[in-house]
């Protein structure tokens, strides 16, 4: 990372605590700064207040699904980055789905190697 290169700011949206643990970690540990909620109208209303170089969302969730947090995402910002994580990816995949065409789906169970760097990839493709 240059220096004049912000730390990514990076919104999670997932309901399972201990995945949502699990996951701010990682990515902390990797250098990001992570808010996290567990539902999506509560990440969806953060989004509102401030931007984010990236949301990395779960697709089934109360309230809010990810695809509809994503959707709603990319219309406030359409510059955000979406990446969905999913142990539904043939949902998100569908293409009838309402999903933002340039989101990234990762499947769970997921290494936290590979979420850092496709994060890190996603981030670094402006």
């Amino acid at each position: 990372m240059n220096q004049n290169e912000q730390t990514a700011k990076i919104l999670l949206a997932e309901d399972d605590t201990d995945m949502r643990r699990f996951l701010v970690k990682a990515l902390q540990n990797a250098g990001f700064e992570v808010i996290s909620y567990d539902n999506g109208m509560s990440a969806y209303q953060r989004l509102r207040e401030e931007p984010f170089q990236l949301l990395l969302t779960d697709i089934v969730m109360p309230e809010m699904d990810g695809i509809e947090l994503a959707r709603r995402a990319a219309e406030l910002d359409p510059d955000i980055k979406i990446m969905f994580i999913t142990g539904f990816a043939a949902v998100a995949l569908n293409s009838d789905s309402a999903a933002p065409k340039h989101a990234k789906v990762l499947s769970k169970p997921i290494h936290l190697r590979d979420l850092v760097n496709e994060v890190q990839k996603m981030l670094a493709a402006a």
